[in-house]
């Protein structure tokens, strides 16, 4: 389809005897906002790190816009040891593991779980950095001092970003010293300035009470719209992902048990048992 923004097939992450994503296919459109939700230890960070090139995945293919970036298959000792499927789908492609800078540069951007800031830098130099991503320099301009212009450019643009978020009265703060909601806030702020075409947020909720997560979901329709993107998120929070969410996938020991709308997914009787355990027969 011209409007698939993420196509994930087979995707299968073993470490050592443990498979903690097995054979997981989902696909994300443009303009979506999609959610992946599931128990604690369901895969679904370790999915994201697969999609992001932090992880190796030891089976699979991911495609963002309709081009592969990351294709693998088990070899060498996996490939004994391998206890996923579809281990031998992909052994006639070329295998590919770019670096997450690399998948950054494409066009994915991603917040962490544990926040991950410059934490001794300013609110400002975190969103600078990023947009260095799209910098019109190279080693030589820079070695020259040629690239004021772009430098320029870059600043400004950095700081109408921080004035778009609500957040250039703190543009001289150090970002570690924030509270935890507005380090969120920046987080993705900075995730913003690499001008991504897919923003994949994991567990932007956490740690928010039930007003911040309220608030949370309008800034994430927000700027879905203001920037033109398709936005894939973890979330623990239900009522978010039941407000903001097209389509949820929920997984459980790393495969997709059910995926659907938030009315259908919520009253599903799979998803029920997966978050609160089946009940034993007397």
């Amino acid at each position: 389809m011209s409007d698939r923004v993420l196509n994930v097939e087979n995707v299968t992450m073993q470490f050592g005897g443990v498979v903690a994503v097995n054979n997981l296919s989902l696909h994300v459109d443009k303009g979506e906002i999609v959610a992946l939700i599931g128990p604690n230890g369901a895969g679904k960070t370790t999915a994201f790190n697969c999609i992001t090139g932090v992880y190796e995945p030891t089976n699979g293919m991911v495609e963002f816009m309709g081009k592969p970036i990351i294709c693998n298959h088990p070899a060498g000792k996996m490939k004994a040891a391998y206890q996923g499927e579809n281990g031998s789908l992909y052994t006639e492609k070329k295998v590919l593991n770019p670096t997450p800078d690399r998948i950054t540069a494409l066009g994915i951007a991603r917040t962490f779980q544990n926040i991950r800031l410059f934490s001794a830098l300013t609110v400002f130099e975190n969103v600078l950095i990023a947009k260095h991503m799209r910098a019109k320099q190279n080693v030589f301009t820079s070695g020259l001092h040629l690239n004021h212009s772009e430098e320029k450019r870059m600043r400004e643009e950095s700081m109408a970003l921080l004035e778009e978020q609500g957040l250039a009265h703190l543009a001289n703060e150090v970002a570690g010293s924030l509270p935890y909601g507005l380090q969120r806030h920046l987080e993705i702020a900075r995730a913003l300035a690499t001008e991504p075409k897919l923003l994949l947020l994991d567990e932007p909720a956490a740690g928010m009470n039930p007003q911040e997560t309220i608030e949370l979901a309008e800034f994430i329709r927000e700027i879905k719209d203001t920037h033109d993107l398709t936005v894939f998120l973890i979330e623990h929070h239900m009522d978010l992902v039941m407000r903001i969410s097209d389509r949820i996938y929920v997984i459980d020991f790393g495969s997709v048990i059910m995926q659907g709308e938030p009315a259908v997914v919520r009253n599903d009787q799979r998803v029920i048992d997966a978050y609160l355990g089946v009940a034993e027969d007397a």
